[in-house]
């Protein structure tokens, strides 16, 4: 299954599981300076559901959200000055039709850690001439849960993504680490399903999965995210 597909097949009950990604988009928006002009001309790459959007609470022209799942598209707040794009930030093409228009700030929150290759998607923000706020969900997330089941983090490092990010934008970086306690592992693990933040990747086989249910030491999940803002904005 395909990461678009696997957050399509949980778009609705999304909203309920996103509370990690919610304080990260408080965060990303806490960036913006309130005492100049709020971005009236918005881009929001990975869109999901809105969640981004639903937080803006200052008067906009025009907001564009992209994101390659239709099924969140679909949840996605409606009106005229609201346009949802179907496509993915790993598609070149994309960003022939995005540069077509103007914006005064490019946001991205939990969404580029499943970029293909990071420095293009990078390099492709660039062009469109910007300031951004970004927010990556990188390796540091589910450290444990991975330590304990012997598995490797499919993230990126935030030393990688400081490294990429440093190329192409003059931008404040910060690493900041959540904690997410549950009642239960199995609570747990419901949560890393319905989130949508496994990115489908079903690795361990039924006895595998039941010794790490088992053998889990903590009553939470860790995610590290990385934000880059840019500077003078």
């Amino acid at each position: 299954m395909k990461i678009s597909q696997e957050f399509s097949k949980y778009a609705k009950s999304y909203g309920t599981y996103n509370i990690i990604q919610n304080k990260v988009i408080k965060h990303l928006l806490s960036k913006l300076p309130r005492d100049k002009k709020m971005p009236l001309n918005i881009l929001d790459l990975g869109c999901g559901s809105g969640s981004l959007c639903k937080k803006i609470n200052w008067k906009y022209k025009h907001f564009i959200g992209v994101d390659f799942a239709s099924g969140m598209l679909e949840l996605h707040p409606k009106s005229k000055k609201i346009e949802c794009i179907y496509g993915n930030f790993n598609d070149d093409t994309l960003f022939e039709n995005l540069i077509t228009y103007n914006y005064d700030f490019v946001f991205s929150a939990s969404a580029l850690q499943w970029a293909e290759d990071l420095d293009k998607v990078f390099k492709n923000i660039k062009t469109l001439d910007a300031p951004v706020g970004l927010a990556i969900f990188t390796a540091g997330t589910f450290k444990t849960l991975n330590k304990t089941a012997g598995l490797k983090s499919i993230l990126r490092d935030a030393q990688e993504v400081n490294k990429l990010q440093k190329k192409y934008f003059d931008a404040d970086f910060e690493v900041i680490n959540y904690k997410l306690e549950f009642e239960n592992t199995r609570e747990m693990f419901r949560y890393i399903k319905k989130s949508g933040v496994s990115a489908s990747r079903k690795v361990l086989n039924y006895k595998q999965t039941k010794n790490l249910v088992n053998n889990y030491p903590l009553n939470y999940l860790e995610f590290e995210v990385v934000f880059i803002s840019s500077k003078g904005i």
